[in-house]
């Protein structure tokens, strides 16, 4: 039986609620909504994230199996894949993305003496996005991955 916090909820307590709240009051990101708030769809989304889930419909999927759990997680609420499809194309997206320069520049000072062994570079780089591109095998064999297909992880930096 559990008798402390999950985890999930533990990380959420070092993300700065105030500033979050900050950024969706300057862009009006609560507008017009009632239940699904801009926080809850952030903590959905960082939960698919931290548990390296594909997709929007893993997400929900996976929540949904938790549902009794949710609570106890930090999430308000369960929503469909529709919904959290419709928030993220609906929400500004400047919200998360000044969150997460903001995350970055809280965070930076903390590695900024770090020593990544075997490269050299003289400016800082952060990686941005990461994702799976599907290939053929028949005719890209030099990319072998999972599940018997091809595939090849892309990389998005900022330097």
């Amino acid at each position: 039986m559990n008798s402390g916090k999950y985890v999930f909820i533990q990380l959420l307590q070092f993300i700065n609620r105030y500033e979050f709240d900050k950024l969706v009051d300057k862009y009006n990101g609560d507008y017009r909504t009632r239940d699904f708030n801009c926080w809850n769809q952030f903590i959905q989304l960082f939960f698919g994230q931290l548990t390296a889930r594909n997709s929007l419909r893993d997400i929900c999927t996976c929540l949904k199996a938790h549902k009794n759990k949710l609570y106890h997680l930090g999430v308000k609420q369960y929503v469909n894949q529709s919904s959290l499809s419709r928030a993220n194309e609906r929400r500004d997206s400047r919200i998360f993305a000044d969150f997460g320069n903001y995350l970055i520049h809280h965070v930076r000072p903390l590695y900024a003496d770090s020593v990544i062994p075997n490269v050299e570079i003289d400016n800082e780089v952060f990686a941005l996005d990461s994702t799976t591109v599907s290939l053929s095998l028949k005719l890209f064999s030099w990319a072998p991955g999972k599940y018997s297909r091809g595939a090849i992880k892309t990389i998005l930096y900022l330097i």
